[in-house]
C-alpha cells in the first residue's frame, strides 16, 4: 500500500526522495502515527512534502490511495437554533425562477424609484415584489432575491446582488501575524527587493581596515564599502469585506509576508474600488480615515502601489459618481484610479480570484483595463509576475 502511495506522489509530480520514504517508513515503524489516519496524513505530509504548492496535490494522491479509511465518528445530536428556523422565512428561487424577475434597468432609475418607494411606503411587508421588505423579489430590501437591488436591513451578502447596501457595515482587521503559509509567498516578493537596492560609500569595512593597518606597520587605514540597503519602497491597498469575506485567509498570508519584507511599507484598506477615502483600522474607519488626496499628497512617485482585491462589485461602483455599494460618492471610482495610476507609473492588482473566472465578471474585466492589463491572481506565479512588472 506505501509503495503504491509513493508511486502515486511520484506521477502527481510530487518530488519525494526515495530517503523521505524510508524516512517514513521509519516513523511508521516507531509508532508515530499509532492507528489514526489523520495522524499519519499529517505524519506522511510532514517527511514527503517540502514546498506548500505540492499540498494539494499531495492531498488528492492521499485521498486516492486511503479513500477505504474512514474515521469512526459518535452519534451528535442537537437542538436546531431558533435563527435557523427563522431563516426559513427566507426567500429561495431556483435558477429558472431568478431568471424570470427583471432587474429595473438601471442606476438612475433604481434611485429615482427607491426615493418614491420610501415616500409613499407606511408600513412593513414581506414576499412582494415592489415595497422595501422582506422575502420578496423587490429591488429594495433584505433576504430576497433581484438580480439588482439596494440591500436593506440584512446583516451580509447572500447572492451579492446588491449595487448599494443601505446599512453601516463592519470589516475586521487583516492579522499581519499570520505565519502559515507565508513561505513561499515572502520567496516571490524578494523578487521585488533584490532589483531595488542602492548605496554610497558610507559604510566602514572593519576586517579589510584592520588588514591593511596592518600591512601599513600599523598606520591607520581605513578602507569603505558601499552600505547595501533595501530602498524599495511600497504602498499597498487592500479591499476588505463584503466578497472578499472568502479570501481573508490568503489576503493575511500575504499582508504577513509584505510586512517582515519591506522597510518602506505603508498599507491602507479600502472597499471595492478606491474613492475619495482611505482608512487604517476597520473597526474606526467611519471615524478615522484619511482622504485619498493626503495619501497621493504623501507618497511620492517612487512608491510602487499595489492593490489587492477580487474586483468583483456592480460595474456602476467603478463608473458612475455615486455609485459606491455602501455611500455616495461624488466621483466615479474610475477617476480616483486614474489619479492614483497617473501617479504611480510602477502599479500592479493582485486578485484572489482564480483567473479562469475573470471574464465572466464585468467588474475585473473594467478594472483589469483600467490597470492596462496589470492585473495578477493570487498565486505564486501571479505574484512572481506581478513583481517583474514591479521592477521593469
Amino acid at each position: 500500500m506505501f509503495v503504491n502511495f509513493f508511486l502515486e506522489l511520484r506521477a502527481a509530480q510530487v518530488p519525494a526522495s526515495l530517503r523521505e520514504y524510508l524516512t517514513l517508513l521509519e516513523a511508521t515503524e516507531k509508532g508515530l502515527a499509532e492507528y489514526s489516519v489523520e495522524d499519519f496524513y499529517y505524519l506522511s505530509r510532514a517527511c514527503l512534502v517540502k514546498d506548500e504548492r505540492n499540498l494539494d496535490k499531495f492531498d488528492r494522491v492521499f485521498g486516492k490511495c486511503f479513500n477505504g479509511l474512514e474515521f469512526g465518528a459518535e452519534e451528535v445530536t442537537a437542538e436546531i437554533p431558533e435563527e435557523w428556523l427563522r431563516k426559513m422565512a427566507e426567500k429561495y428561487l431556483t435558477e429558472e425562477e431568478k431568471a424570470e424577475i427583471e432587474a429595473l434597468g438601471g442606476w438612475e432609475k433604481l434611485m429615482e424609484t427607491l426615493k418614491k418607494r420610501l415616500e409613499e411606503q407606511k408600513g412593513r411587508h414581506q414576499g412582494g415584489s415592489k415595497w422595501i421588505g422582506t422575502a420578496g423579489t423587490s429591488p429594495f430590501g433584505a433576504y430576497g432575491y433581484n438580480p439588482e437591488g439596494i440591500r436593506i436591513g440584512q446583516d451580509k451578502s447572500r447572492h451579492r446582488r446588491a449595487v448599494k447596501v443601505w446599512d453601516k457595515r463592519e470589516f475586521k482587521n487583516l492579522d499581519d501575524s499570520v505565519e502559515l503559509g507565508t513561505r513561499n509567498i515572502k520567496m516571490a516578493l524578494r523578487r521585488l527587493r533584490q532589483f531595488a537596492r542602492s548605496g554610497a560609500d558610507m559604510e566602514l569595512d572593519l576586517p579589510n581596515t584592520i588588514k591593511a593597518t596592518a600591512n601599513n606597520a600599523g598606520y591607520l587605514d581605513l578602507k569603505m564599502v558601499p552600505e547595501r540597503h533595501n530602498a524599495v519602497k511600497v504602498l499597498i491597498l487592500f479591499d476588505i469585506g463584503g466578497s472578499m469575506d472568502d479570501h481573508v485567509r490568503t489576503c493575511e498570508e500575504l499582508f504577513s509576508a509584505v510586512r517582515t519584507e519591506f522597510k518602506h511599507l505603508e498599507y491602507y484598506y479600502f472597499h471595492n474600488c478606491v474613492y475619495e477615502k482611505l482608512w487604517k483600522d476597520n473597526r474606526r474607519r467611519h471615524a478615522e480615515f484619511l482622504p485619498t488626496w493626503d495619501v497621493l499628497h504623501t507618497y511620492a512617485a517612487d512608491y510602487k502601489l499595489i492593490f489587492v482585491g477580487d474586483a468583483s462589485m456592480s460595474p456602476y461602483e467603478i463608473v458612475y459618481p455615486g455609485g459606491s455599494v455602501e455611500h455616495w460618492n461624488e466621483e466615479a471610482g474610475q477617476v480616483w484610479m486614474e489619479r492614483m495610476l497617473g501617479i504611480y507609473s510602477k502599479a500592479a492588482w493582485i486578485n484572489p480570484v482564480a483567473e479562469k473566472y475573470w471574464e465572466y465578471t464585468p467588474s475585473i474585466q473594467i478594472m483589469r483595463q483600467l490597470m492596462n492589463d496589470r492585473m495578477y491572481p493570487l498565486t505564486l506565479e501571479g505574484l512572481d509576475n506581478a513583481m517583474r512588472e514591479l521592477t521593469r
